[in-house]
């Protein structure tokens, strides 16, 4: 294909095919809804800045490493920020406090088990079993063959299971 990216209808086209696995993948980078639909914003105002400098058959590639690299700067920048200001605690919604609790133990248990994966491991698993992406399609998102990816899957798994045991 010898489409044009800086074609409106070209550019949709692209926007719309991976918006949400950009969205996802850099949410399950972050943990934060707001953050990964920002840095989706801004990976594909950057395609559409350089919509001539870049071929069709890699908008994908280039909207996916720029998200990454918007990341890898934002926690660089999180990282500065965190040692002058003092996080401020959540603001509390007004449930039952059996709801409360029981909720604030899932989700402990929760990120306890996702954050105890390595940081590969945590993001094709949640790809894999939350966005249910296929194999192919997250091992062309992380450039890496699908023998790698399923060596990694298993090892997520591997992982989650001895943390599910220790508790």
């Amino acid at each position: 294909m010898n489409e044009n990216i800086c074609e409106e209808k070209v550019f949709e086209q692209v926007y719309n095919q991976q918006v949400e696995p950009l969205r996802n993948f850099l949410y399950y980078k972050s943990g934060n809804l707001q953050v990964a639909e920002d840095l989706t914003h801004d990976a594909f105002s950057k395609l559409w800045e350089n919509c001539a400098k870049v071929i069709f058959s890699k908008a994908k590639s280039f909207v996916f490493t720029i998200g990454n690299n918007l990341f890898l700067n934002k926690v660089k920048h999180d990282k500065v920020i965190l040692k002058f200001e003092k996080v401020q605690p959540s603001e509390q919604h007004t449930h039952d406090p059996q709801f409360i609790l029981e909720e604030q133990e899932f989700q402990k248990k929760l990120e306890s088990a996702i954050s105890g994966l390595p940081e590969t491991q945590r993001e094709v698993f949640l790809m894999n079993r939350i966005d249910k992406m296929k194999y192919k399609a997250i091992a062309e998102a992380l450039n890496i063959s699908v023998k790698a990816l399923e060596k990694c899957i298993h090892k997520a798994l591997t992982t989650l299971k001895e943390i599910h045991n220790k508790n």
